[in-house]
């Protein structure tokens, strides 16, 4: 089984061209673990961070913070997004159904994206920026799936207005210290020259050495971890460690088409291919959240699995899907 893994994913990196193939697999059920590449090597998981999002704001939810059902433009009036935003509610803008633009991939007035403008140069920005950016891309129907970095980014800005204190704060002492996770942070202007101890990820054969733009991304895809950490993490979320457990249905409840063929819930995604793309075959899901440097953090429950890993590759966008299904049905037989 461990051999088989291992060949997939040897293949894999000879074949995806630069970028460090990081990755993980652990079973519930007693199986072996298998683990290719250092276990505490860091990386950016992109935005599988939204997930972080997702806990923290079920804990204030839980302690009686926030009501998701509140409309996000009331609770975060100096922003001045309601022009933006309307009437959607945090639940909205968790599940990507809120109506709000992408400032990152969409396209402005110009026709460049965000994401094409650091690839050129690096440079930085905050929240103001992604609101006066968001004006300038298509936006969506309120009801209706359009993923959206700005709704996260607003969603960073909620967190800090309620919790009082950075989001980089947040996560520390909400996550990172309960759980021990020691190799976790939020890249900032304050771990800057971190940068280069970090996996570097690549588009294409160019290596993104960006570091203003990842310390600017944050809540919607600034998170820094490891293997290890991230196994620890994805198994607190599940387990009702980080919040009460009960509301983990309904957070992956109420799935919707976000990319084919990736849904939404509350602020988690699933992964599941329809039989006509297997050959019939069987395939079961996938559960948490991916990322555009390659990274997946899911977990299986069919199989009683979760794979963490990353490709640390932005241009092949299938292929850690491919490597999750692949590697999780050859270390289940």
């Amino acid at each position: 089984m461990a051999t088989t893994v291992t060949e997939i994913l040897n293949n894999a990196s000879r074949n995806c061209g630069p970028g460090e193939i990081l990755w993980s697999i652990r079973s519930s059920s007693g199986g072996s673990d298998i683990s290719y590449g250092d276990t505490d090597r860091p990386f950016f998981i992109a935005s599988a961070t939204k997930l972080y999002v997702t806990a923290i704001l079920a804990q204030l939810r839980n302690e009686g913070v926030l009501s998701w059902e509140s409309p996000i433009a009331q609770l975060l009036p100096e922003l001045s997004i309601s022009g933006l935003v309307g009437d959607a509610t945090v639940r909205e803008v968790m599940a990507h159904t809120s109506g709000l633009g992408d400032y990152f991939e969409a396209k402005r007035d110009d026709g460049l994206p965000t994401f094409d403008r650091i690839v050129s140069g690096d440079f930085g920005w905050d929240v103001n920026d992604v609101v006066t950016w968001t004006h300038h891309v298509p936006s969506g129907v309120r009801g209706k799936s359009l993923y959206s970095d700005t709704g996260y980014q607003l969603l960073g800005a909620l967190i800090e207005r309620l919790d009082r204190r950075s989001f980089e704060q947040s996560v520390r002492t909400r996550i990172v210290e309960p759980l021990s996770m020691g190799n976790t942070y939020v890249f900032s202007r304050n771990t800057m020259e971190r940068f280069d101890s970090i996996a570097p990820f690549f588009n294409g054969d160019a290596q993104l050495r960006i570091p203003l733009a990842m310390a600017s991304v944050q809540a919607d895809g600034g998170i820094v971890s490891t293997l290890n950490d991230g196994h620890t993490f994805i198994d607190a979320f599940f387990a009702g460690r980080l919040f009460p457990a009960p509301l983990m249905t309904e957070i992956a409840m109420d799935w919707h088409r976000i990319f084919r063929p990736l849904e939404y819930g509350t602020g988690i995604m699933r992964f599941k291919l329809p039989r006509v793309f297997t050959g019939f075959r069987s395939v079961p899901a996938f559960i948490g959240h991916s990322g555009a440097t390659g990274t997946v953090m899911y977990r299986c429950p069919e199989r009683q699995l979760t794979v963490v890993g990353t490709i640390n590759q932005v241009r092949k966008r299938s292929m850690p899907y491919r490597l999750m299904v692949r590697t999780a049905l050859a270390h289940s037989g």
